[in-house]
């Protein structure tokens, strides 16, 4: 699919759909990409499956099984999370036990700390039945899986939107699932991992060569799509420096913020929590070192106009 259909596609959708990227490869795309609206996505050569990601709820967690099902691929053996977040690992549970689930290894750990963590934030969202299910196969640096003759390559680019990121590659089709680093037509987040990382994740992605990019949020696209993350990440890092030098918070400076060409971004009130991240790392706070998330979505619901962050599924 090139990317102009797939944007076009992306626009006229409002269920989740499945879109053919190459021969046996998969992404799985949830409009409209907000608060909890993740993609996903699978890779299969008819006999093995491997799945990146699932879902927040389990009623999407098992419309994403059925799709596989539907395409003719078998179920995965081996589900590979991009990170911790529970728009992407809730929905472990319903691929096991025929699944081996695969992340980095802060990705388990972070996945065991934060526990029932999308509960926590929308506890007025049924969420359905969830059963926390953590990587069971960990890795430091890079692992490579086989999909009959498909190579996917799993990288860990450093702390970036969390201390467990996971990038996969496909070198072969020139396809690459790069979970949250990227947000298409949202504002990025760096809340739980680091403002300098997410830059040298978005270099990193570069240096691969993708053609077809698959975004943690958002609509299929192409490497054009790092030039617009990379641009919004240097202007949180220029308004917290001037904001931390003026002694201003993180709040007073993005209710101040003109956003620009970054107004029409979705989420916009990710802002403020950006600029704690960035903060804290002026304040020399390592990379992914605890912020009160709560407290911060607090800031994020007063940028919002005084209404709560909202999710979408």
């Amino acid at each position: 699919m090139s990317h102009s259909s797939a944007a076009a596609t992306w626009a006229a959708a409002t269920e989740p759909y499945s879109v053919q990227l190459a021969a046996g490869v998969h992404a799985y795309v949830q409009p409209d990409g907000g608060w909890c609206l993740n993609n996903a996505g699978y890779v299969s050569d008819g006999r093995s499956t491997v799945m990146v990601d699932t879902a927040a709820t389990e009623r999407r967690a098992r419309a994403l099984r059925e799709t596989v099902l539907a395409s003719g691929a078998p179920l995965p053996r081996v589900l590979v999370n991009t990170h911790h977040h529970g728009d992407h690992t809730y929905g472990n549970w319903v691929f096991l036990p025929e699944a081996t689930t695969v992340g980095h290894a802060a990705c388990r750990a972070e996945t065991l700390a934060s526990g029932r963590q999308l509960h926590a934030i929308w506890p007025e969202v049924d969420f359905g039945t969830i059963e926390i299910a953590p990587p069971t196969l960990t890795y430091t640096d890079s692992l490579t899986l086989y999909v009959g003759e498909i190579e996917v390559r799993l990288h860990h680019p450093g702390v970036a939107h969390t201390r467990g990121d996971t990038i996969v590659w496909l070198p072969e089709q020139r396809v690459v699932y790069t979970g949250d680093l990227v947000f298409h037509g949202g504002t990025p987040f760096v809340l739980m991992g680091s403002l300098a990382g997410s830059l040298a994740a978005v270099e990193r992605l570069r240096v691969l060569g993708a053609e077809t990019v698959v975004p943690g949020h958002g609509p299929i696209t192409g490497p054009e799509v790092y030039d617009a993350v990379e641009r919004y990440l240097r202007y949180v890092g220029e308004l917290a420096e001037r904001g931390h030098k003026e002694g201003r918070t993180p709040l007073e400076v993005a209710v101040a913020a003109d956003l620009g060409e970054f107004a029409a971004l979705r989420e916009s009130e990710r802002l403020v929590a950006n600029l704690h991240r960035a903060y804290a790392e002026l304040e020399g706070l390592p990379p992914g070192a605890p912020l009160d998330v709560a407290a911060i979505f607090a800031e994020m619901a007063v940028l919002n106009g005084g209404r709560p962050v909202a999710c979408h599924a």
